[in-house]
């Protein structure tokens, strides 16, 4: 059995496409897991319309890790699959595609897969899911460090799978992360012997269409993950090139679009990412009311000066 779990926050608007998509996969062996952050409009009712299990915490209590963690004590499956609200399958075969990789290597303990940007997406998130999810599929051992330094551990549970006796073995998902617990699921995987894959013909439609700001306070919040667990760039180093990469990808992208007007715009992006991840690796210099204001994660920041 194949365990899907879905964390949700007022998903009304894309939950019942999700589930619609999920039914219609090509394996019939699954159950699918809600755990919803006390949602206020017919998330709930939606799922369970559908026989979803529904596991309601509160809003607050939200937690990258721990609702995760949450979801696979739930789950009776082997494999555990993690979809967010609004990632949706391309095709039937999505779910059969991202589960692949384990029938091919024993050692292979987490998958991901491909996602496409929606047709709705501004050209700045439709290049970004391009570049970070290529149309060729691969796997990355410890070894492939020394060649993609932390690009080595690059992961998402917007759409992937796990071996759930091996993600228990390494501890599960850390908790308390202001967010990236797949990447350094990831990395513990790899540290671990491990190997994770990346599987281009498991296909979702997911893009985000962040404003100049919001990109700032993500690449912020990745800096705070990066600086509060800096033991990830000790192990697998920096980008590298990765950014200029990106950056001549991004304009060879718009010049071939004919979006010559929006080139100063990407470059003021990428100035002001730059600027947020930087000011993030130095989080614990800055006044706590300061970094949340910077943060996209602010329930974070809320919740940890609790603790």
């Amino acid at each position: 059995m194949v365990s899907i779990i879905i964390p949700t926050l007022n998903a009304s608007k894309y939950l019942s496409d999700l589930l619609i998509k999920l039914e219609n996969q090509t394996f019939s062996d699954k159950e699918i897991i809600i755990i919803d952050s006390s949602s206020q409009d017919s998330t709930a009712t939606i799922g369970q319309s559908f026989g979803a299990k529904i596991v309601t915490i509160n809003t607050n209590d939200f937690d990258h890790g721990r609702t995760r963690n949450l979801g696979a004590s739930e789950a009776k499956g082997d494999i555990v699959i993690y979809l967010t609200q609004d990632a949706l399958p391309v095709d039937e075969y999505a779910l059969e595609n991202l589960i692949k990789p384990f029938d091919d290597d024993n050692l292979i303990a987490a998958s991901y897969g491909r996602q496409l940007p929606n047709t709705d997406a501004s050209p700045f998130s439709a290049h970004l899911r391009l570049f970070n999810y290529p149309d060729t599929s691969y796997i990355r051992s410890l070894e492939d460090r020394t060649i993609f330094g932390i690009k080595t551990i690059f992961f998402s549970n917007s759409f992937s799978a796990y071996r759930r006796e091996i993600l228990e073995k390494i501890g599960a998902f850390k908790e308390k992360l202001i967010f990236g617990e797949d990447m350094h699921a990831a990395a513990r995987l790899l540290l671990a012997g491990y190997k994770v894959a990346y599987n281009a013909d498991a296909m979702v439609h997911h893009s985000h269409n962040y404003t100049a700001y919001q990109e700032f306070e993500r690449y912020f919040d990745l800096g705070v993950l990066h600086g509060s667990e800096d033991w990830l760039i000790k192990e697998f180093g920096t980008t590298g090139g990765e950014g200029k990469k990106y950056i001549n990808s991004g304009i060879s992208y718009l010049l071939k679009d004919k979006r010559f007007h929006l080139i100063p715009a990407f470059l003021f992006r990428n100035a002001l990412k730059y600027l947020g991840y930087n000011l993030g690796l130095r989080y614990d210099k800055i006044p706590r009311a300061l970094a949340c204001r910077l943060s996209m994660n602010k329930i974070w920041w809320e919740n940890t000066a609790k603790n």
